[in-house]
């Protein structure tokens, strides 16, 4: 797989962009979210994902990370290929997408080109339980200091517990000082 190409941008459009990298240039398919993160830089990083179809092999390139995590989690939904995925990301941002899954927002889902009910429904079903990493609380990150309380937070999640509880409770008993384990222990008190 190729994990990311750092190179020159030699041309851009709102669809794809051509890198090259020692010489050689790369198309790269890309989502208007990307195209605006982009902006007029010349040399860039691009993560990308190397996509293999019987008629094609197709680089797909994100500008952060959490963009290509949400294309390949949408992209192992059954009827999302990658065109759609790439659709998806140009309608909506990664954490959007997200807290639309999270709170089981068809309508959101469904507003975007291509996706039906159906597929909307599906995409919750199957994606709803890996949405923490992309839909953490957000009184939990707009706090400075957090690693502790998200890495907490996710151990209380994997255990079970409630979101929404869990994080209360974790806001409620935190203190600066402490380690993520003595966090877990005084919140499992409590809830």
């Amino acid at each position: 797989m190729i994990h990311h190409l750092n190179g020159r941008l030699i041309e851009k459009s709102p669809t794809a962009i051509i890198v090259e990298c020692n010489g050689i240039g790369y198309e790269v398919k890309i989502s208007l979210n990307t195209y605006e993160q982009i902006g007029s830089e010349e040399q860039i990083k691009i993560f990308t994902q190397f996509v293999v179809r019987e008629d094609a092999q197709i680089l797909y390139g994100f500008h952060k990370v959490e963009e290509r995590e949400m294309f390949n989690l949408l992209t192992s939904v059954s009827g999302i290929g990658p065109n759609t995925a790439i659709i998806m990301l140009s309608s909506l941002q990664p954490s959007e997408i997200a807290t639309a899954i999270t709170n089981e927002d068809v309508n959101t889902i469904k507003s975007v080109k291509g996706i039906g009910l159906k597929t909307a429904q599906r995409v919750i079903v199957d994606l709803k339980d890996k949405m923490l990493k992309f839909s953490v609380s957000e009184e939990i990150i707009s706090t400075p200091n957090n690693t502790i309380k998200i890495d907490a937070l996710t151990a209380l999640i994997s255990l079970g517990f409630d979101k929404k509880m869990a994080s209360k409770a974790i806001e409620r008993i935190y203190q600066d000082q402490g380690s993520v384990e003595l966090l877990i222990r005084d919140a499992l008190r409590i809830l």
